[in-house]
């Protein structure tokens, strides 16, 4: 699989120039005037303010079901109107309705290209952004992350998102480094930093910085007793394991210089990490391993690892791991990751795998690839199969070439009904059942003697 590249893109035209920051934003309302919005001051609850979207003025009643207000047979002029209210709400003095309204832009733009809107509001948006991260609390920030990440996959590469970057980067670092901050929170601004800088990084050693940043996560992530790592399964191991993710990622556009520097600064430190009590942990060390060496031998055919022997020995291990102290799903889970990590490793092989979306079909035969579409698949959930069919920054990525242009008449035919759909889901629930059923344990029960 050929590594991923970064482009340079020309400036959009219709975007907003500037930057953005904690200074106020300023719109434009329905008369033509102007007004500013100052973060979270009293105006921002004013009458005016929840006029311009009452069809929200009820934070409560928003708040329980704003993501469900998005209807997909709206219009486009009644779905842009439905964003400016969350856009509106995000200043809310409740912090309830706040979270509420990021998440219901996050689903928005998970969901729908909206390009045109967002390049007139980039600024607009990335100041609510801001202010949630710096103001709000864990779930108020995570919903705040997941936004940022899911507004650069929507600009691409480009002025806009570099600017993106530009504000919310610093802010997302230091809620990462900041060991008071909610671990749920950290977790998932490390994994919005990494998506941002693959979006959006176009200077080098802003890129290098973030690695360093994601490499202190995960080399902290055990303790040194007796020249033995002892890992943890906490809550806290979810950090480490977000940021070793978000580090691998960056790494598949890394020059191959600086690639090759980090290889032989992190690549041994890995195997330590297949030792953790954390089965996520153990799984992203094992496939970060498989990547890490699919990209050292795309510059090196003949790259060996030192310890090779010990680390096919460790990986057979945990592909046949019986322990019982573990539990079943996640014995399962773990065996079937490391038989395909040790076959890349032993037979430099990697497990075909195919995604169709729309008309098309993806072909992802190579660890960069299956990684950069798990963590675009983890920003934009159900949503990346639309992304992958019209959004011509994942397209490149993905080497797609350019969004297959299909008439409404044939949109309309390939379109299944809900009823057809669900007739499909209940045979396919069936046939599941009874497969499964025969792999179940069926040994009668045993009294005692």
């Amino acid at each position: 699989c050929r590594r991923i590249k970064k482009r340079n893109t020309a400036h959009r035209g219709g975007g907003v120039g500037g930057g953005s920051g904690a200074a106020a934003a300023t719109e434009t309302t329905a008369g033509g005037q102007h007004r500013n919005i100052q973060p979270f001051s009293d105006e921002d609850a004013s009458i005016e303010t929840m006029s311009h979207c009452s069809g929200y003025s009820d934070p409560s009643s928003f708040a329980e079901d704003g993501p469900e207000v998005l209807d997909e047979e709206g219009t486009q002029e009644d779905l842009e109107y439905k964003l400016k209210g969350f856009i509106d709400l995000t200043l809310d003095k409740s912090a309830k309705t706040r979270q509420a309204a990021l998440e219901g832009l996050r689903s928005a733009l998970a969901s729908k290209l909206l390009s045109e809107f967002l390049l007139e509001r980039r600024m607009t948006l990335t100041d609510s952004i801001e202010r949630c991260l710096k103001k709000g609390k864990s779930d108020e920030q995570r919903a705040a992350a997941a936004l940022a990440s899911v507004l650069c996959v929507q600009l691409g590469p480009g002025i806009e998102s570099e600017e993106v970057l530009k504000t919310l980067g610093p802010i997302l670092k230091k809620i990462i480094c900041d060991g008071t901050a909610s671990i749920q929170a950290r977790q998932t601004c490390a994994t919005c930093f990494g998506v941002c800088c693959f979006v959006a990084t176009d200077d080098i050693t802003e890129l290098y910085a973030a690695l360093d940043c994601l490499e202190s996560l995960f080399s902290k992530a055990g303790l040194k007793e007796k020249d033995a790592l002892v890992l943890g399964s906490g809550p806290s191991s979810g950090l480490p394991v977000s940021a070793l993710l978000a580090w691998a990622l960056l790494l598949t556009i890394c020059p191959a210089s600086e690639l090759k520097k980090r290889l032989e600064t992190h690549f041994h430190k890995l195997p330590s990490l297949l030792s953790s009590d954390d089965v996520n942990m153990r799984i992203a060390a094992g496939e970060t391993l498989a990547l890490l060496l699919e990209l050292a031998r795309g510059m090196e055919s003949d790259f060996l690892y030192e310890d090779m022997e010990s680390l096919t020995e460790m990986l057979r291990a945990l592909a046949t791991d019986g322990n019982k102290h573990r539990a079943k799903v996640d014995k399962r889970k773990q065996r079937s990751v490391f038989r395909d990590v040790l076959r890349a490793v032993e037979d430099r092989d990697f497990p075909t795998e195919t995604v169709k979306f729309g008309p098309e079909r993806m072909y992802m035969d190579c660890w960069v690839k299956k990684h950069t579409y798990d963590t675009f698949k983890e920003v934009l959930g159900s949503g990346l199969q639309y992304h992958l069919q019209a959004n011509e920054f994942l397209r490149h990525v993905f080497e797609l070439g350019p969004p297959v242009m299909l008439d409404a008449a044939t949109l309309k035919t390939m379109k299944i009904s809900r009823f057809e759909r669900h007739l499909y889901n209940s045979a396919a629930f069936k046939a599941r059942t009874k497969a499964r059923s025969k792999c179940r344990d069926k040994r009668a029960d045993v009294g005692e003697f």
